[in-house]
């Protein structure tokens, strides 16, 4: 008896390039990134593109490839990563999300699947990228907590100050300060769209929203934000630090794994708002009950 699943026995009388029509399928896409090297496939290393793209093979027998909003590093995780690819159309797209999680690793998993436009592109399409940072900032570790955090317990961090040197931030600007040279942008300019710190308990988290991140911003905003917060250095400083693109001061790129691509934008938006909005939870230590 074959052990083919039943689409690829309907795949294996005819090559791909005579196959029927096909259909693009739009992936919400959650991962925990301690264990993988980033999400571009990487040879003999475990990346999330590799990881899909080979379930998506297993599936249909030859190779396809897969297209993501964004190309988070090694370690960083995401709640709404978005991506593409193009597959037959006698499968329904919403069942590709079931069909990949029964072949995925645990640390990798597939919130939803959709059909979109053949125009529609996961990366050119997007309209804007959410990151979150979260510390951790009590001096008790935390078992629970530390895949996800940054434990950063040595200092005080006044949210307010941190705030405040966001605030200068915001808009279209040249962010040479933070550009490292690994980034794949010939420019600097970011027209960052929003950004945020909250605290809660023993959480303080930063979250910044752009159309497109410089390589690598996002943490090395966090390692001189700390800064500030610390009061090593003040908002102002910060301010001018970044618009007299001063890159030599910046040196410390916070932890990856504090990091969360949050979710991903699009307009009009293909998947329902409590697929993709807000799918990271928000840590909190309260009192315990008895």
């Amino acid at each position: 008896m074959s052990k083919l699943s039943p689409i690829q026995r309907s795949l294996e009388s005819q090559p791909p390039e005579f196959s029927q029509a096909t259909q693009r399928v739009a992936l919400v896409v959650q991962y925990v990134g301690t264990d993988l090297h980033g999400w571009q496939w990487q040879p003999n290393a475990r990346t999330v593109q590799g990881e899909i793209e080979a379930a998506i093979q297993a599936v249909l027998g030859y190779a396809v490839r897969l297209h993501g909003a964004g190309r988070t590093d090694t370690g960083v995780h995401a709640a709404a990563q978005v991506a593409h690819f193009d597959a037959p159309d006698f499968i329904p797209a919403h069942r590709w999300a079931e069909i990949l999680n029964a072949r995925l690793p645990q640390d990798v998993l597939i919130r939803a699947s959709a059909q979109v436009a053949d125009t529609w592109h996961a990366q050119f399409s997007a309209q804007w990228r959410r990151y979150r940072y979260t510390l951790y900032t009590d001096p008790r570790p935390n078992l629970f907590v530390r895949p996800l955090v940054w434990h950063y317990y040595h200092r005080y961090l006044d949210q307010g100050k941190m705030q405040a040197a966001l605030d200068t931030m915001v808009g279209y600007h040249d962010m040479t300060a933070f550009h490292r040279a690994r980034s794949g942008k010939r420019h600097s300019w970011v027209d960052l769209q929003g950004a945020e710190c909250h605290r809660r308990d023993a959480f303080l988290t930063v979250e910044l929203q752009a159309k497109g991140f410089l390589y690598g911003m996002v943490r090395l905003v966090m390692g001189l934000l700390v800064q500030v917060g610390s009061g090593d250095i003040s908002p102002a400083d910060f301010q001018t630090l970044w618009q007299q693109r001063q890159r030599q001061r910046v040196k410390y790129s916070a932890p990856a794994q504090g990091l969360c691509l949050l979710r991903v934008g699009y307009d009009p938006m293909p998947f329902d708002r409590e697929v993709w909005f807000d799918t990271q939870p928000h840590f909190y230590l309260g009192p315990a009950v008895a």
